[in-house]
């Protein structure tokens, strides 16, 4: 069964990494399996603090959700083994004939070359202008010939070499071969059998014929073997003994690997003349074999949206995945989707607290370790429930949660916002924990938000925080950045700002001094900051 990602934003907060853990428990537990909690960053100091309290590990961390080969529908062919005859691969080409190639691995799985129908028919071409075996393992030999060697007493011989000769009803002075370097190819004919035993050939194959009881029990280096196939087949067949490792194609093998991006893997293949290529796992075996054709329709990943409706705060990737779901609770952005889907967007100051009612709507109680969970990012997310965009169904849901869970909420908040920032940490980090991007009406910008219980001491570090600011506006071309300062304890939010001051002041109502400002009251990036910059531009 395929996985479906249950996601949050990037550079999550608590709200967008416990709602994707609850969604995706929520889901599973109604019998929808294969749902996977998903995050796209590192999770804050607070986030591992409330995880930790409640006994949970970070979800999956998700880089990108791209189209990788292991989401095609590549082929699994047999994997033949180097040391596997051409009649035996031959048999498996044969009953496989959409099959191009066939990966050839060792006694490991790894990959050692490849074979085509195309290798097979040119060794069998030059074996008609040199008709010559070169240490072909007997039992190979024994194999395609459904031979029996004869002469038990001879000396023991791994592997057979020499030229292939057929002997001909001649007399005995014009036997057509001399010595070690030759396979006699004979049928019912005992005096050229005796003169080739005498002659040192190395190998004797006789065709639906019986050996004379005296050269059964002599004592020679001469290789005897009994088939049931005539002449002609035999000397068909007995080339056929060659380990396929000395035909198939061992040099510039191109092949993928399962967690290789098909945006590369076509690159590749727009550019190389072969017509299917192996596919391989980390460790290096081979897994299956990729044909063009795979390429047309790839299964795309399956991804369900939470806290968040906006591409650029999205996974990496998400154009080449089928979203199957939202759940949110921001202003409807810029999302498309191929096919109708489920979108739920509710005016709630947490998309926890949308999650909690859909377990309430399904009949099912959340653990008391989830429920616990489930209040502490309700707690977070409407910052005590001081946030302008708390409701009363935000409260009543996080006080049934911390009912079951058996806590309270005014001791968890306290430690959450007390633990949930360190002064200590670089700027960078503190400026990118909660960071979003925004791309509203032309307008590109970026605002961070650190909520504390001491505003005035990441005053401290203004300077650095201004200056990092403005490095990132000019890097990726914002219209201006925003840091939100929001204190628990003023129940407002101070701010640094760069970017054009006459734009600041305009939307805020208010004058920088000094590149920031007090706003009071404001709490909510979402609910109180962005829709001013909404309105500014219309």
């Amino acid at each position: 069964m395929e996985k479906i990602y249950v996601t949050g934003h990037r550079n999550p907060d608590t709200d967008s990494i416990v709602s994707a853990m609850a969604y995706a428990a929520l889901r599973n537990a109604v019998g929808d399996r294969e749902y996977t909690a998903a995050r796209l960053g590192h999770i804050s100091d607070e986030t591992k603090l409330i995880l930790k309290r409640f006994g949970f590990e970070p979800p999956l961390f998700l880089t990108n959700i791209r189209t990788q080969v292991q989401d095609l529908d590549f082929d699994t062919p047999p994997i033949l083994h180097e040391a596997l005859t051409i009649n035996r691969a031959w048999s498996v080409m044969e009953t496989d004939r959409h099959l191009s190639s066939i990966p050839i691995a060792d006694d490991d799985g790894h990959l050692v070359g490849m074979l085509t129908a195309g290798d097979v028919a040119e060794y069998d071409m030059r074996t008609i202008t040199n008709p010559v075996l070169e240490d072909v393992p007997i039992f190979n030999i024994l194999g395609v010939l459904e031979g029996e060697l004869l002469n038990e007493t001879a000396h023991v011989i791994n592997a057979i070499s020499g030229r292939v000769v057929i002997a001909q009803p001649l007399a005995i002075d014009q036997i057509p071969f001399k010595g070690e370097n030759t396979v006699l190819i004979c049928g019912q004919q005992p005096d050229i059998i005796r003169s080739a035993v005498a002659s040192g050939v190395h190998c004797v194959v006789l065709c639906q014929a019986e050996l004379p009881e005296d050269l059964r029990r002599e004592d020679t280096d001469t290789c005897i073997i009994s088939t049931p196939y005539d002449a002609y087949q035999t000397v068909r067949r007995i080339f056929q003994a060659l380990p396929i490792s000395r035909i198939c194609r061992r040099e510039d093998l191109q092949y993928f690997f399962l967690d290789d991006y098909l945006d590369d893997v076509q690159e590749v293949v727009l550019q190389s003349r072969y017509r299917s290529y192996p596919v391989l796992n980390r460790e290096n075996k081979v897994v299956g074999l990729l044909s063009r054709f795979h390429l047309i329709r790839p299964r795309r990943k399956k991804v369900v949206l939470v806290d968040h409706n906006e591409a650029a705060q999205s996974v990496p990737g998400l154009d080449q995945a089928d979203i199957l779901e939202i759940i949110d609770h921001h202003r409807l952005a810029d999302i498309q989707t191929a096919g109708p889907i489920y979108f739920r967007n509710e005016p709630v100051g947490s998309t926890t607290t949308i999650v909690a009612g859909m377990f309430q709507e399904r009949g099912l109680m959340p653990s008391k370790k989830l429920a616990g969970l489930m209040a502490a990012a309700i707690v977070s997310d409407t910052v005590m429930f001081k946030s302008p965009t708390c409701t009363n169904r935000d409260r009543t849901i996080a006080q049934r949660l911390a009912s079951l869970a058996d806590l309270s909420l005014d001791e968890l908040g306290q430690d959450i916002f007390r633990a949930s920032v360190s002064e200590d940490k670089p700027v960078e980090e503190l400026l990118f924990t909660d960071f979003k991007e925004f791309h509203i009406a032309g307008h590109d910008f970026g605002i961070s938000q650190i909520t504390c219980v001491d505003s005035q001491r990441h005053l401290q570090r203004k300077k650095e925080f201004l200056e990092l600011m403005e490095k990132t506006r000019q890097e990726r071309g914002y219209i201006m950045m925003l840091l939100i300062l929001t204190d628990v304890l003023l129940e407002g939010s101070k701010l640094l700002y760069c970017g054009d001051e006459d734009l600041f002041n305009h939307a805020f109502h208010t004058e920088l001094k000094n590149s920031e400002a007090f706003l009071p009251g404001v709490m909510s990036r979402k609910k109180q900051v962005v829709p001013l910059l909404s309105a500014l531009w219309g």
